[in-house]
């Protein structure tokens, strides 16, 4: 296992001066409220801002699917999953775990912010998929400033949390402040994921273990990361505290990318 150095001081750039404006939007260091442990298919709502409700969230990926030309079992099958499961998400009675909105998210080519809030969702959906703006062409929102008590958040199934740090969705772009509970995980152990685009992430407090391929590292407060999302990976939670960071997606929505019938990598160590 690969350990990067923590005796140093981090580099002041992009990822510093991110957590800093978490930082001041939080009035000083960065200290989420503790949350409890999380609960298999639970939509309790904890923590700032909103959080969707799983029903609603499940109505929106039926009317995707639907518009998209899919069938249950069709998108089961992309996905790597049961039909049941699906089903159960759209009717609210299953919480969805990280790896499995990320197979969702990319096989109905939307964001995690369109498939989480669907208040979100502001562009037609299309039956191929496409009428997301290239890279080049990123929509920003009318309000530029997301306040600390206002943030959307989401609690999934394996013991994480995504807080979105823009004020309205962005296509192909997903900026969140993400925790990972202690045992929370993106993905079981040995099964990895992978989507279009490329993530950055930085570690605001705790100790975040990051699969990438063959090659695991372990990231601790002020380090940061980069790396290709087609790649499989995991993320996990390898200390005794919960981790909180920020990370950044780019290119989720890509149609370069086009993942076989299971769009959840898996990988036996």
């Amino acid at each position: 296992m690969l350990h990067i150095a923590r005796d140093r001081q981090p580099r002041v750039g992009i990822a510093t001066t991110l957590a800093a404006s978490v930082a001041g939007a939080t009035g000083g260091a960065y200290d989420a409220p503790r949350r409890p442990p999380h609960v298999e298919g639970s939509s309790t709502r904890q923590g700032n801002g909103s959080a969707p409700e799983y029903g609603e969230i499940g109505g929106h990926l039926r009317e995707v699917r639907l518009a998209r030309g899919l069938s249950l079992r069709a998108l089961a099958e992309r996905v790597g999953v049961s039909p049941s499961l699906i089903s159960q998400v759209e009717t609210g009675r299953a919480r969805p775990s990280v790896r499995t909105l990320y197979a969702i998210a990319s096989e109905l080519r939307i964001s995690l912010d369109e498939l989480l809030f669907p208040d979100a969702a502001a562009e037609p959906l299309e039956a191929d998929g496409e009428g997301a703006p290239p890279w080049g062409e990123i929509r920003l929102p009318d309000d530029p400033v997301q306040r600390a008590g206002d943030r959307k958040h989401i609690r999934l199934a394996s013991g994480v949390v995504w807080e979105r740090l823009t004020t309205a969705s962005i296509p192909n772009v997903d900026f969140l402040l993400v925790t990972y509970e202690v045992g929370g995980a993106s993905s079981p152990e040995h099964a990895f994921q992978r989507h279009a685009g490329q993530e950055w992430g930085y570690v605001l407090s705790g100790t975040l273990g990051v699969t990438i391929g063959f090659e695991e590292v372990v990231l601790g407060p002020g380090d940061a990361i980069a790396f290709d999302s087609t790649t499989p990976h995991r993320l996990f939670n390898a200390g005794s505290e919960p981790v909180h960071g920020i990370w950044f997606v780019l290119g989720r929505r890509s149609n370069a990318f086009e993942p076989g019938p299971h769009a959840e990598a898996a990988a036996t160590g």
